[in-house]
């Protein structure tokens, strides 16, 4: 038994040996070139344009991220930013063992991962390498990374490094940027006041930008006594720095405060397809952005944001598509991009938990099958599934039954019970097979999920929802989203023009009767009472995840898609807010202020979905004149002869 322990103890530790190895080469590759990089980003630039050919945002020309020189840099920003950010930066090897000591204390003590231990060097690779949410894989990479470039780069140059790639707000990247636009000079111009107002401003240029408010007076003010108590200044010239008025210009480039995850998108997707050089390409590129839809958007989501905030809300993000093209007309990643705690990291991408924003597939590939129809009923009643993991009893959100329902009635009002019956039937397999085939790629295989899946526990990213959505509401057919119309290069001449290729990926009568559902006020007034109603026809579905972590809204109109999120960016829960309460009253305003653009157009079913008036002996509402006995329902017209009419 001792043998057999120590081969087992060796295996681990030659694995783990293994894995060091192989992720320190990994990261190596992206270290060694590291401020090459960086350098990079002055040269001949990119500028895109929305959809009518208007200039919103621009790489490399308009200095992003101007790299200065160590001598251009002043000296009272390298002891300041030392001073208040990593005090034992000439001490430390990348990463504190101290800091990291004092984070873990303080994390245990607030009982969620709310405070970081990063150093200069951390920040830089964080900033540039890696995602900036806290898991422990992203921080031992961010650790590890810190050490190669403590290896690979002197303190000097890490510091000249970080100066250059730290973000200042309002669009400035590098002190270089932010002296510009702060105050309409070079950097090395800038006096003591001025340098350590900047460097207030680096831990959340949102919450101290000095054009909007004195907050950053305070952190300035500790910024200067960290700098006597290191040496770097006297008490004297503390004193007559605070003394010092700053004459704020306000140089900020108007262009780079426009959709800025949308433009990193736009970058991104350049890159990928053509590598680094369409960075400094001088390319002019026509995006699907709607410049007016795209602040709209903006400020309607931050609103709601702002006015969650004593739920424990601190992020949102929202996308719209062009529900005939899947051109992504607006994208706000985050309710504030200046905000450095939770505004970098674009959560229209970054995959979440969706709630009962997934139902309306799930129940779509039944109807798609033949199996289900609309007038079809369910049990709403306890039940117990047996499952690997041990019995699994679904609960609505009410926590009532109401026994016999008709999928519609279900699904109007997003009832649980319901819709895990449906799914016990389908199959998760067939489930994730079928919501592939809507475009929703980030979902894992079958053995990672449940029947709750169609609860929305898998995640799957806003902007593939939104996709999925967006083929509801084009009658089955899927449109690719995307956000590059066409590029001319710096000779003006066409080199890259989209090309469409819908694909029919769900047929347009089960499309329409997941659609007639989702548009159906009055029967999801039962429980949603007229919080979704909107001034257009339009088809919507809200999503709340377990602990209230997540709150989804999404939902289209036959011209537009749109998708809201409310939640944080850590996972951390929010209190008490549902899809319908959170997310839902963002994503009405943009339903009713964008669609002001189009005229009233209501869903039209296929020639081959008909109306019927069914009878059931269980499920439909009371008797009425308009229905008699029974009531109105409609059907694909190839299930219609198996329905009994009234």
């Amino acid at each position: 038994m001792t043998k057999f322990r120590l081969t087992v103890f060796f295996c681990g530790f030659l694995s783990f040996i293994i894995f060091i190895a192989v992720l320190t080469y990994l990261n190596f590759h992206s270290v060694y070139r590291f401020k090459e990089k960086l350098l990079q980003y002055n040269d001949r630039g990119l500028i895109l344009f929305d959809v009518a050919g208007r200039p919103f945002f621009e790489f490399g020309e308009s200095k992003v991220r101007q790299y200065i020189s160590w001598q251009e840099i002043p000296k009272y920003a390298k002891s300041a930013v030392v001073a208040a950010e990593d005090k034992d930066f000439y001490r430390h090897p990348g990463f504190s063992v101290k800091a990291i000591a004092r984070s873990i204390w303080k994390n245990l003590k607030s009982g969620s991962i709310s405070y970081g231990a990063s150093t200069l060097t951390q920040q830089l690779v964080k900033n540039n390498l890696l995602y900036q949410d806290k898991k422990l894989l992203r921080k031992y990479q961010e650790i590890l990374i810190a050490l190669l470039l403590e290896q690979r780069y002197s303190k000097t140059e890490i510091l000249e490094m970080y100066l250059n790639s730290v973000y200042f707000g309002q669009g400035a990247w590098g002190i270089g940027e932010a002296a510009e636009t702060y105050f309409g000079k070079n950097a090395h111009d800038l006096t003591l006041a001025e340098t350590t107002v900047l460097i207030a401003v680096l831990p959340s240029p949102s919450l101290y930008d000095p054009l909007k408010s004195d907050n950053y007076k305070k952190r300035q003010q500790t910024t200067l006594s960290s700098m006597v108590e290191q040496g770097a200044i006297t008490r004297e010239m503390k004193s007559q720095a605070l003394a010092e008025k700053p004459d704020f210009q306000n140089q900020t480039s108007k262009l780079n405060k426009n959709a800025p995850h949308f433009a990193l998108m736009v970058r991104d997707f350049l890159k990928e397809k053509w590598g680094e050089r369409a960075e400094s390409s001088g390319w002019k590129v026509q995006t699907t952005l709607n410049l007016d839809w795209q602040k709209f958007v903006e400020n309607d989501l931050k609103n709601q944001v702002i006015l969650l905030k004593q739920k424990k809300v601190s992020n949102g993000a929202a996308v719209v598509l062009d529900t005939r093209s899947g051109a992504v007309r607006a994208l706000a990643g985050s309710y504030d991009w200046n905000d450095n705690r939770v505004g970098r990291i674009n959560m229209v991408l970054k995959p979440r938990q969706s709630g009962s924003a997934f139902k309306p597939l799930v129940y779509l590939a039944a109807l798609e099958a033949g199996w289900l129809t609309p007038a079809s009923i369910l049990n709403d009643r306890p039940a117990n599934y047996s499952t690997p993991t041990g019995f699994y009893k679904p609960k609505n959100y009410d926590r009532r039954f109401r026994g016999n329902v008709t999928v519609r009635r279900a699904l109007a009002n997003s009832l649980n019970v319901p819709a895990v019956e449906v799914m016990s039937k389908l199959g998760v397999y067939d489930a994730l097979r079928f919501a592939g085939k809507m475009g929703i790629t980030s979902l894992k295989g079958a053995d990672n999920y449940g029947l709750s899946l169609v609860l929305g526990t898998g995640e799957v990213s806003l902007l593939e929802l939104a996709g999925a959505y967006s083929v509801l509401g084009n009658n089955g057919s899927l449109h690719n989203t995307f956000t590059v119309i066409s590029i001319r290069d710096n000779q003006n001449r066409e080199i890259y023009r989209v090309k469409d290729k819908p694909q029919q990926v769900v047929s347009p009568e089960s499309s329409y009767l997941v659609t007639s559902i989702l548009s159906d006020e009055k029967t999801r007034r039962e429980i949603f009472g007229r919080l979704l109603d909107t001034d257009t026809p339009a088809a919507v579905k809200t999503g709340t995840t377990d602990d209230y972590r997540d709150s989804v809204t999404a939902g289209y109109t036959p011209f537009i898609t749109a998708a809201v999120w409310v939640g944080n960016n850590d996972n951390s829960p929010m209190t008490a807010v549902a899809g319908s309460l959170g997310a839902a009253p963002a994503w009405k305003k943009i339903i009713d202020g964008l669609s002001k653009s189009f005229p009233v157009t209501d869903f039209s079913p296929p020639e081959s979905v008909v109306k019927l008036k069914v009878c059931s002996p269980a499920g439909f509402s009371e008797p009425n004149a308009e229905t008699g006995g029974g009531k109105v329902e409609y059907f694909m017209a190839q299930t219609a002869n198996r329905i009994k009419t009234c």
